[in-house]
């Protein structure tokens, strides 16, 4: 079940997938992201993703562990 949505706040153009995941605490460090990636099901606008490298930017919605995030800018 998804819980409230929580907004973060980038001061950039865009955000990577592997950012956002450190950024939001959802790893601990940017080495994970791969791994976790690849164990994890992650959804951006409702569309699966897995790429690290994926430009967050804002207005799209992530949804990762039953959380769900708003990229705001």
């Amino acid at each position: 079940m998804i819980k409230k949505t929580t907004e973060i706040t980038i001061t950039t153009e865009y955000i990577t997938l592997g950012q956002f995941l450190k950024f939001a605490d959802i790893i601990g460090n940017g080495g994970e992201a791969k791994s976790f990636l690849a164990q994890n099901e992650v959804r951006i606008d409702n569309e699966l993703d897995n790429r690290r490298g994926r430009k967050l930017r804002g207005g799209e919605i992530v949804e990762v562990l039953g959380q769900r995030f708003e990229i705001k800018r």
